[in-house]
């Protein structure tokens, strides 16, 4: 398949790759590109084509970066181009600034339909391949028989008065009914929002009561670690307290028969399907139509509600997927995630090039740890996306998948989640594969994207994210708000982009979002991100800028901290929160142990020893205590400002966003803490 087309005459004999260690860096280099597969990539043929398109000498990845954020209007159209985007009308201007960052307006005057972009192909080649951890057949579904889904299921929503502008929601687990659901919403110009099923009924109507859905999809039940969840009595529930629901979809999932009787204006899925609609009209609609909402993680409040146009996601997962992640037509590309984890709809966006998207819905370790290798081989899959904490937890585990599997066809690794330590890459690179690109990547819901990640050009250095992303002007600033290279800080981004949130929700004035970005520096957005950005354009990602601890004042990222724990075999898990204490502020590090190993004090200066030599003496804990489990997100995010909420005697609001709400117990009145 020629696609896209425009890189069929292209060639890159001028592009130089960056594989030359710089003199001044000691970092161990894990992977270089391979010489031939470097010039096949689409970014190099990216550079190739902007060096046409605009007669540029650039010929490495730092200069196309610089000239991506130095004209960013030349660069997004290009890629626009590139990328071959379906416009139905063209734009009369590529990027009107405003006066406030998020006044930026791009393409203006054009119109497109996102769900037509993920469905330009419709052909006879696999696009989704559905297993879980039930076992049992997969499901494939080619590309001619997923538009043919959309196309029926988008005539139902139409009988159902859903139109340009409203929401549909899903209750839903990573099955191929979400993926048709979401892409017949989108192709009528609604707004779709996904929750995982294991959401509770208050965390559902914290979100889904907030945008006012009109129709509701959702699963009877379903399984993880082999226990299976009912939901019914949940669905009922949210059809009483969600007053603009007009229809719900239910999609049987355990059991195939389910008795809904007790549910009012609810249809069974296979009812949408009683007529063969051979064609779907895409609705044409504005550049920043609104595409999806997304959700803040709500452990400090009511979650904010983040409103994602159509055309700047396009774009800004086209760019990611193609050029830095370098996804082909027909690749398999696998990333373990919820609907309700903004990677979700990352990996959905791989439809737009043509690639093959395998979903897995259940546990990453059962009924078997080595589950997801069993899928890598299974599927022969290329390119393997999963949350950073996984590849701590199965070298604990003694795993050494390059032993037990042949993994013949995959040749990337993506994380995300949390920041990848170093040791977690020396892990990669030894138990798994020797020959692979390792990809830390790091954004968020916020920009439905990422700001530092991969890149097919460019070595892959121990601990760090490769590069910061085409056409984001990322910086780190430091306490006075200057840039700084080779020091940690603030991660911000001081120009506009396309994928930002098109607005918040019942946010009018825009009070919600000034206050969310903008209120550390004016006009630039702060991230939230403690990072540095090394001498050579690497990225390194400290943890959440709102965590970080100021013993003595002195700041420390507490991914630092989980780097040298990771080497205390006795710890399975860690994490590390300031308290107030006589004017100051002390470290305290919760740990838990494996089992049958007790807290002894033997224990606890071997982990101090650790922390002191590894990293400094000022990373020590003043406490060190141990806990049966810490609280984590639905995402598996480490609450840590949830536990400092705690042992502050503060309120932990909307406690059901945590995966495990009842860890928090623990952390109550701790005796430890009062001394």
């Amino acid at each position: 398949m020629a696609w896209p087309s425009v890189l069929r005459c292209l060639s890159t004999s001028n592009v130089k790759h960056n594989t030359v260690k710089p003199s001044y860096q000691n970092t161990p280099i894990l992977w270089q590109p391979n010489p031939q597969d470097g010039p096949r990539s689409y970014m190099a043929l990216f550079i190739q084509y902007v060096n046409e398109r605009y007669s540029l000498r650039v010929n490495t990845y730092a200069m196309l970066h610089q000239w991506s954020i130095a004209d960013p209007a030349a660069f997004w159209h290009a890629l626009c181009d590139f990328c071959q985007v379906i416009i139905s009308t063209p734009p009369t201007q590529i990027m009107s600034r405003g006066k406030k960052m998020r006044e930026t307006m791009w393409f203006t005057g054009a119109k497109l339909n996102f769900a037509e972009n993920l469905l330009r192909v419709r052909d006879q080649h696999t696009a989704l391949i559905f297993a879980s951890e039930r076992g049992g057949d997969c499901v494939r579904m080619n590309y001619s028989q997923l538009y043919a889904k959309v196309s029926a299921l988008a005539a139902y929503l139409r009988t159902l008065g859903v139109g340009v502008h409203d929401r549909v929601v899903g209750c839903l687990p990573n099955i191929p009914e979400t993926v048709i659901a979401m892409l017949a919403t989108t192709s009528l110009g609604a707004v779709w929002s996904s929750c995982s099923p294991d959401f509770g009924v208050s965390t559902l109507l914290d979100r889904f009561g907030q945008i006012k859905p009109v129709v509701l999809f959702a699963v009877e039940s379903h399984t993880y670690k082999g226990n299976i969840f009912y939901h019914l009595e949940k669905i009922r529930e949210l059809q009483q307290r969600l007053p603009t629901l007009r229809h719900t979809i239910l999609i049987p999932y355990i059991d195939q028969n389910p008795d809904i009787r007790a549910l009012s204006h609810t249809s069974l899925y296979s009812e949408c399907f009683t007529e063969n609609h051979q064609s779907l009209h895409f609705e044409q609609l504005p550049f920043n139509h609104p595409l999806y909402i997304l959700y803040s993680s709500g452990t400090t409040g009511k979650p904010k509600c983040m409103v994602h146009g159509a055309g700047g996601t396009l774009l800004q997962h086209l760019k990611e997927l193609m050029l830095h992640t370098n996804v082909f037509p027909s690749d398999p590309i696998f990333f373990n995630t919820t609907c309700g984890w903004m990677m979700w709809n990352w990996l959905i966006s791989s439809l737009a090039i043509g690639a093959t998207v395998i979903l897995y819905d259940g546990s990453p370790f059962y009924p078997t740890p080595t589950a997801l290798f069993d899928l890598i081989d299974k599927f022969n899959i290329r390119i393997f996306g999963i949350g950073a904490k996984f590849f701590e937890s199965i070298e604990k585990q003694g795993l050494e998948p390059k032993k037990t599997h042949h993994l013949s066809e995959l040749r990337t690794i993506l994380t995300t989640g949390s920041p990848l330590l170093p040791e977690s890459f020396d892990y990669v690179y030894q138990k798994i594969k020797t020959d692979i690109r390792l990809s830390s990547i790091s954004g968020g819901s916020d920009i439905i994207s990422c700001f530092a990640l991969g890149n097919p050009l460019l070595p892959v250095y121990r601990g760090e994210l490769q590069c910061l992303g085409l056409g984001m002007d990322v910086k780190i600033f430091n306490e006075t708000g200057q840039a700084v290279i080779g020091e940690k800080g603030e991660l911000v981004c001081t120009t506009p982009f396309p994928s930002m949130p098109i607005y918040f929700w019942d946010d009018p004035d825009g009070e919600k979002y000034q206050k969310a970005y903008f209120d550390r520096f004016p006009h630039v957005w702060a991230h939230g991100d403690y990072a540095e950005i090394t001498p050579y354009g690497g990225v390194i990602i400290y943890g959440r800028s709102d965590t970080v601890l100021k013993p003595k004042g002195i700041r420390i990222g507490t991914a630092e901290i989980y780097r040298q724990i990771e080497k205390v075999h006795e710890v399975l898990d860690c994490l590390a929160v300031g308290q107030r204490w006589e004017n100051d502020e002390r470290i305290i590090l919760f740990i838990v142990l494996r089992k049958d190993i007790a807290l002894t004090e033997a224990l606890i200066q071997k982990i101090k020893n650790t922390l002191k030599e590894g990293a400094s003496a000022n990373h020590v804990p003043a406490k060190i205590i141990a806990v049966p489990d810490l609280p984590r997100t639905i995402n598996e995010k480490l609450a840590e400002t949830a536990v400092k909420n705690i042992i502050h005697h503060q309120p932990v609001k909307n406690k059901e966003a945590l995966a495990n709400p009842e860890s928090l117990d623990y952390f109550k009145d701790l005796e430890e803490l009062k001394h």
